[in-house]
């Protein structure tokens, strides 16, 4: 099958002998938002985080915002306290940084508690989802202090940016670590003709990153159906963040099978048969 894409993609294996896996971070937003409508605090996100972790999730995200419709305050330190335990497993923390992230970085770290990852991502107040990247040179004067203050407690930071490869040296430019590609696009051109195009775009993004040494996760509407197609195609990608997809299939297999299976895609990515 990958064998149709254009000679561009042919040229560029995406999985060299040795390649890093893809992490699996899971975000529990959306149990959250389930526990958030009634007031008896079931179902537990802390009791998610960890059962999703037990099932072998390399890590944990959560975008907690201002008006905490779904991740509240208390949540993040609960969550940060529990990866203490599970010291090979990350949390990453989403968040506009102008807005209510960057005081849970200095909090985190004023406590000793663990926080590994912020991805600044451009969202407005009352935004209903993340959906569009960091613009350069417009946010770089804004943001690069706040890479710097993350920086400062051993966090690192990756930026919310759209799939356009002339942006990568920007976003390297301006202190990030990482870039988390926006996967929206992919998803919604999963099922048509677009689907081809979509991922070349996020391939040749993947590859500008790689040029200069910065790292490349991806999100949003990645889901079971897509997920190991694009980590197929998109070379290098260290991490995906998956939230509403994984809690909705969790609410039928449960978290277990949930998080085995979306292993399994990542699994089947980097198969060897997959790169043939």
């Amino acid at each position: 099958m990958i064998a149709l894409f254009h000679s561009d993609h042919r040229s560029h294996p995406p999985h060299p002998p040795g390649a890093r896996k893809t992490a699996l971070s899971v975000n529990v937003n959306k149990v959250a938002l389930l526990r958030n409508s009634r007031h008896l605090d079931i179902p537990s996100v802390l009791r998610a985080a960890e059962l999703c972790l037990q099932a072998g999730a390399q890590g944990i995200t959560v975008h907690p915002r201002p008006d905490e419709r779904h991740i509240r305050s208390d949540d993040v330190y609960e969550i940060a306290a529990l990866m203490k335990d599970w010291p090979h497993c990350e949390f990453n923390i989403e968040g506009n940084p102008l807005h209510n992230l960057m005081h849970f970085v200095r909090d985190l770290s004023a406590r000793g508690l663990p926080l590994h990852q912020c991805t600044f991502v451009p969202d407005s107040e009352g935004q209903f989802t993340s959906d569009h990247g960091w613009s350069f040179p417009q946010d770089a004067a804004r943001l690069k202090p706040h890479i710097e203050y993350a920086h400062a407690r051993g966090v690192r930071v990756s930026l919310f940016m759209d799939p356009v490869p002339e942006a990568m040296a920007a976003a390297k430019a301006v202190g990030a670590d990482r870039v988390e590609l926006y996967t929206e696009s992919y998803a919604q051109a999963w099922s048509g003709p677009e689907k081809t195009k979509a991922l070349s775009r996020f391939a040749q993004t993947a590859r500008a990153a790689a040029a200069i040494n910065l790292g490349v996760n991806a999100g949003h509407d990645l889901n079971r159906d897509n997920l190991s197609e694009f980590l197929r195609v998109v070379p290098g990608v260290l991490e995906v963040s998956i939230g509403h997809a994984l809690i909705a299939d969790a609410l039928e297999l449960g978290y277990d099978a949930t998080v085995k299976d979306y292993l399994r895609c990542i699994n089947e990515a980097f198969a060897p048969a997959a790169a043939a």
